[in-house]
């Protein structure tokens, strides 16, 4: 699919107000919606929040386009059965921890929306609360054809496969190594360039944000001005279109004579973003003691519980290990979060062995977990030098809400059933 360009593709910082046109003039000066839009266009509001959330939570932006995208046909409900929404899309699954090997990308055609298959579900969308965990295997682009998704945000993780994501406010380019996050109810279509495989948040709670710092202060972990948000890029071919909405759960799609993306000027902060996880600055011991999973937060969903978050999406980046006296990998936890992971590539440090890049694991809420065998007996008897952990990146989806796995996720022939194995070399060392 041929995409749109601009001659300056992004803007950055999280949170912030922007503002861009594809054709100078575009955007009005002083009104947000004037009695005639300049050069004929069509104002529309998109509203992420209420419209009386405080100021400083509100999320909205102004479009200026040719056409509104009320303009088109009636929708009618299309089959997808591997895409589930909410703890009611899962099954009843056993407190054991699951790991699942890579799924290979099928061989028959299939895009973004088609090659979506849910893996673990909590929450209800409806409700607002709680994630859902899906893969993407996709080999071939979206033609002509965009995706909205009204029950949640999206936060992609490329793990094979660069992305272009065209949608109604610019393009991205997102490669592994990149995130990208799509606003709720922002119409987007994704181009792949070659067989392509990555994971998905669905986010139904509140919008992801940076998270608080504390004592680390006013600089660390993920940076505001390190996301990138695209310039308006319209699309201004014509033809015929399908739109796929996402909507309660099931899918609906409806013809459109038009692109959902000729929106020639925009300003607003409800934009959607990509980052580098490489700019990820992380925070760790130098002295003594494995420091908690939170310090690698690059974004947190708030629950109305204050400290527990909806979901925390969180990395596992290179960094240097220098910590004295310290049992180095994760130490054997329980927790009240659940714990979907992922890995992107390289090698995570408490799993050498049986987490490949692109595979994933659960840990439900109170389901104990920790390193494997030989990641105990080596960490336990390694000598304590600066140590750098290199090629490597692991991410988890940390939800308050437990996860349920899909009748896919159990009987996709990748569930891994010797999991548990990689423990069982674990000896009483009593002395």
């Amino acid at each position: 699919m041929a995409t749109p360009t601009s001659a300056a593709p992004y803007q950055s910082g999280f949170g912030n107000q922007f503002s861009s046109e594809a054709v100078e003039g575009s955007l009005p000066i002083g009104r947000n919606s004037p009695q005639k839009a300049p050069r004929g266009l069509y104002a529309e509001l998109l509203s992420g929040t209420a419209f009386t959330a405080p100021r400083a939570l509100n999320l909205r932006t102004w479009l200026y386009r040719r056409r509104p995208s009320v303009l088109c046909g009636a929708y009618e409900p299309i089959e997808q059965p591997w895409l589930k929404t909410g703890s009611k899309g899962g099954v009843a699954a056993p407190p054991n921890p699951l790991r699942w090997n890579p799924i290979a990308i099928p061989q028959q055609p299939l895009d973004f929306v088609d090659g979506l298959r849910t893996v673990v579900v909590n929450g209800d969308a409806d409700a607002q609360t709680g994630i859902a965990a899906h893969l993407y295997l996709a080999n071939r682009s979206m033609d002509r054809k965009a995706f909205v998704n009204a029950d949640g945000e999206m936060l992609l993780v490329p793990q094979q496969g660069a992305l272009t994501l065209t949608t109604e406010l610019g393009v991205l380019q997102v490669a592994p190594g990149e995130i990208a996050l799509l606003p709720r109810g922002m119409a987007f279509s994704v181009a792949v360039d070659g067989p392509s495989r990555g994971y998905v948040c669905e986010n139904y709670g509140a919008h992801f944000r940076l998270p608080e710092l504390g004592p680390i202060g006013s600089n660390g972990l993920a940076n505001a001005r390190d996301f990138l948000a695209p310039t308006a890029a319209v699309d201004d071919r014509p033809g015929a279109w399908q739109l796929v909405k996402k909507y309660g759960g099931a899918l609906w799609s409806a013809p459109a004579d038009a692109s959902p993306f000729n929106v020639v000027a925009w300003h607003g902060n409800l934009v959607p973003f990509k980052y580098d996880t490489a700019n990820f600055m992380t925070i760790g011991s130098i002295s003594f003691d494995h420091p908690d999973p939170s310090i690698f937060t690059v974004l947190t969903s708030p629950s109305d519980t204050a400290g527990t978050a909806n979901c925390d999406f969180v990395i596992f980046p290179p960094r240097w290990m220098v910590a004295e006296d310290t049992f180095r990998p994760p130490w054997y936890h329980r927790n009240l979060m659940s714990e979907f992971m992922g890995l992107v590539h390289g090698q995570y440090d408490a799993k050498p062995e049986g987490f490949k890049p692109g595979g994933m694991s659960l840990h439900n809420c109170m389901v104990p977990h920790g390193p494997d065998t030989e990641a105990f007996e080596k960490a336990s008897s390694a000598e304590l030098a600066p140590h750098k952990l290199d090629d490597t990146l692991a991410f988890m989806f940390e939800s308050r809400w437990r996860f349920h796995p899909t009748e896919f996720a159990l009987g996709c022939g990748a569930l891994d059933t010797a999991y548990a194995d990689c423990w069982r070399g674990l000896k009483d060392n009593f002395r």
